[in-house]
């Protein structure tokens, strides 16, 4: 009877209760702050360099793009974002349901593995593939003898990229999938369903938003890394140079409004992605309010 008569007691304290708010005055300072550090430190910063690509013309900021060193880069930088983030993407799905859905020794380093990229420099990690398959390195014989080249040529900017950009996907999976436990895939199987199908049918659909939120993530990454790219590149006009190594070369030999020119296009790419990352979210936002209605 004490019982019921106090969480009656509790109850009643909570309808009755007040949200607790800060006043207004704090409120608007807190957002005004919150705006004017975005400008100074993102929109100003961006609205700079379209500023500075145009600062010559149009006609100067075409043949920026138009270029054929420039045209070169870009067709780099979109190819090894096609390779890269596809194969990334099949990583994290495999990790993560691997690391979710079942117990076996080794997991904890397995996280920990697939966390390393984020502890590692960009530029240690092209050294990495540098001492691997360098002219000069562990397995640089052996590939010059059958006639390979990894690095200062287009697999090492794969390589690089990948190991920068692996872990994205499997970083978004991975909470959710704990999150969500093994009973669906624990029922299916019950019923007869083998491991194919049960990941189609009842993992993917659980998973798919947050899978193309790490997919959007990996390709903004790949499509913007300079450290490890640069130390396996070679910087070779026309053949090894992506976006973000054309215009540091066009910023060092002074031709300023150029180089701001191709960062725009770059920037341009990143705003698609942003918009991609939005439209994500906007959708797993919907479907997580389903789900609560329903």
């Amino acid at each position: 009877m004490a019982g019921t008569v106090t969480s009656r007691l509790s109850a009643k304290a909570v309808v009755r209760a007040k949200p607790v708010s800060e006043p207004r005055a704090v409120k608007w300072l807190l957002i005004g702050i919150a705006f004017v550090f975005l400008a100074l430190i993102v929109l100003l910063p961006l609205l700079t360099v379209f500023i500075e690509g145009m600062k010559r013309g149009w006609d100067v900021y075409i043949s920026a793009l138009t270029d054929p060193d420039a045209v070169s880069a870009l067709k780099l930088t979109l190819l090894v974002a096609v390779i890269a983030v596809p194969l990334n993407a099949v990583f994290g799905v495999a990790a993560a349901w691997l690391v979710t859905k079942f117990s076996f020794r080794g997991k904890n380093l397995l996280v920990t593995l697939i966390d390393l990229p984020f502890s590692v420099s960009p530029v240690i990690a092209g050294f990495i593939f540098l001492l691997l398959f360098g002219a000069q390195g562990y397995l640089g014989p052996w590939l010059d003898e059958h006639n390979l080249q990894i690095v200062f040529a287009t697999p090492g900017i794969v390589l690089a990229t990948m190991f920068v950009t692996f872990p994205f996907v499997a970083r978004e999976l991975i909470p959710l999938m704990q999150a969500q436990g093994t009973q669906e895939e624990e029922a299916a199987a019950t019923l007869g369903a083998k491991g194919l199908r049960i990941f189609w049918n009842v993992t993917l659909p659980n998973i798919k938003w947050a899978l193309l939120y790490g997919i959007v993530l990996c390709n903004a990454r790949a499509m913007g890394e300079f450290g490890a790219v640069s130390v396996v590149s070679g910087h070779i006009r026309g053949e090894t140079n992506t976006l973000p190594l054309h215009v540091e070369i066009l910023y060092n030999e002074y031709q300023f409004s150029a180089s701001f020119a191709v960062a725009s296009l770059l920037m341009m790419l990143a705003l698609v992605t942003l918009g991609a990352k939005s439209l994500v979210e906007w959708k797993t936002a919907q479907r997580n309010k389903e789900t609560l209605e329903g």
